[in-house]
């Protein structure tokens, strides 16, 4: 073992996590540009909050109804060759999109329809996905793991939001998607240069069953996973559409909608440092899951009332601190608690809490920003937060 094998990058000691985290790196920068790109496109087109939150309700609905079932499907069957598959689908959506938006032919039943299509190609991607990290390293450094893929997934988005803000003036919102597309090549490389001989194989489900209904009823039956999950789903629901609310409301309050990139870069610097400080944890705990939840809660409050973009800027970090510790912590906990055959289920029922919550969040904060008041459409959640936060701390004493 290497001297890195008690370190927040101990993961990294083996050549494909190493090869594995890198390729995500770059192709999640793309997916940064394509997320900011969307959201100043949308808004460019209506204006308005609610627009963006239907279209990310469009994106993760199939996540909602078919994430969980997507994860035994992964469960069951060969994560790289549907990894494979997946990326290579979001790499034509990508460029369909950028090409529609280059030739002018875009509209906002387009944007719907590719997000929807997005959407039903990333609800068979994230599981096989996450999944396939499950593989790469021993189970005892599977927390570390966990959390060295939300470092390095939300930790992107400094780079792809910044470089998004820098360059949609000079070359359009159609560029930034083409650049995504082309971003998945790496992550491409990266699955089929994993070595086989260095895997460390799933348990595979046998065939038949109940998959679904099993995984709900272990987490049911688990009170660290039954908390856990109650509480990621309320807060995941409420308290991260900053894509929904912050276009507009760095237009209106502090006077330009492109701030929304720079305030996400901002934010992307919490989130890396969320998810490395959660990686330092060998065993990750409920304490350090329900404190993130509240410093995520009370940083959304702030941001929303921000004065200046200075002040903006600066609530942005510890609200991405928060987040991303949030979600590491609940992908840990999730394996922590899991039986080796149903490591994807859980991580799919994890994507579905926070990912398949945003259909509903996301419309509902866009209408509190065009109909009742900008700074709430953000401050809500927060409150929601750290609301959640309280009684969990309560429940789990």
């Amino acid at each position: 073992m290497s001297d890195n094998s008690s370190g927040i990058f101990r993961s990294l000691q083996y050549f494909n996590a190493k090869l594995f985290f890198v390729s995500l790196l770059v192709s999640n920068i793309g997916s940064w540009l394509q997320l900011t790109a969307s959201s100043l496109l949308l808004y460019r087109l209506t204006g308005n909050a609610a627009d963006l939150g239907y279209n990310v309700a469009f994106q993760f609905l199939p996540m909602l109804f078919f994430g969980t079932w997507c994860g035994a499907l992964a469960d069951r069957h060969n994560r790289r060759r549907i990894a494979l598959i997946t990326q290579a689908g979001l790499a034509v959506q990508a460029f369909l999109i950028g090409v529609l938006d280059l030739t002018g032919s875009i509209n906002v039943p387009i944007v719907y329809a590719l997000s929807l299509m997005l959407g039903v190609i990333g609800a068979f991607d994230n599981p096989a996905r996450r999944g396939l990290v499950t593989e790469l390293v021993p189970i005892e450094d599977l927390p570390n793991a966990m959390s060295l893929n939300t470092a390095v997934m939300t930790g992107s988005r400094i780079f792809g939001a910044a470089i998004a803000t820098a360059l949609v003036g000079p070359l359009g919102t159609g560029w930034l998607f083409i650049l995504n597309g082309i971003s998945y090549a790496a992550m491409i490389y990266g699955i089929t240069g994993l070595r086989k001989s260095e895997m460390y194989p799933p348990m595979q489900r046998p065939a038949g069953g109940s998959p679904v209904r099993d995984v709900f009823k272990y987490v049911a039956g688990n009170r660290r996973l039954a908390t856990m999950f109650s509480v990621y789903l309320i807060v995941s629901t409420f308290a991260f559409n900053y894509g929904v609310a912050l276009p507009k409301l760095a237009d209106v309050r502090w006077g330009d909608a492109r701030a929304f990139g720079w305030i996400m870069a901002t934010t992307g610097i919490g989130n890396l440092a969320g998810a490395l400080l959660t990686a330092r944890h060998k065993v990750v705990t409920m304490r350090w899951f329900v404190g993130n939840i509240a410093l995520l809660g009370a940083s959304g409050i702030g941001l929303a009332f921000a004065p200046s973009l200075i002040f903006a800027f600066l609530w942005s970090i510890p609200l991405g601190l928060g987040g991303a510790a949030m979600i590491a912590s609940g992908n840990a906990i999730s394996q922590q608690e899991s039986p080796p055959d149903m490591r994807g289920r859980l991580l799919a029922l994890t994507a579905v809490a926070f990912l398949g919550s945003t259909p509903i969040g996301g419309p509902i904060t866009g209408l509190i920003a065009d109909n009742i008041s900008l700074e709430w459409s953000l401050a809500y959640g927060g409150v929601i937060a750290i609301f959640c936060a309280v009684v969990a701390a309560i429940l789990w004493r």
